[in-house]
């Protein structure tokens, strides 16, 4: 059951906020690691690397988490809990390039290594909190 981001936090998204993506562990652990996000009104998305921890839990178990606190107050965040609904490699390349200009103000992503595959994921929103 998708739900929408509360338009008084969906702001967040716009701003250079890193979101703290949380996914399970073969054993069930939690794993939490920083990303780059954004939101197209509908779903959540990030930006990878083929074949890191992350990508490897989703695609075991779709089930995530994650938090953004606003950086001007970080009293005021959000937390969203959902399922990846897509992984793809189509498109990658420019989405990352957005996220390199909202968090680095570069237009492309400086931090690519010759051979790495990125992926992108879309987190279909089921329940969130947020506070402030």
């Amino acid at each position: 059951m998708a739900t929408t981001i509360p338009a008084t936090h969906a702001d967040l998204f716009e701003k250079p906020a890193f979101a703290h993506l949380a996914t399970l562990m073969p054993d069930g652990s939690p794993q939490s690691t920083p990303v780059w996000v954004e939101f197209d009104g509908k779903f959540v998305s990030f930006n990878s690397a083929l074949g890191r921890v992350k990508d490897k839990n989703v695609r075991r178990d779709p089930r995530v988490a994650l938090s953004i606190a606003d950086p001007a107050n970080p009293y005021r965040y959000l937390e969203v809990r959902g399922r990846v609904v897509e992984i793809t490699q189509k498109g990658t390349g420019e989405q990352i390039d957005r996220l390199s200009q909202k968090y680095l103000g570069k237009p492309k992503y400086p931090f690519g290594k010759p051979g790495e595959v990125r992926v992108s994921y879309k987190i279909a929103p089921e329940k969130f909190s947020a506070m402030g």
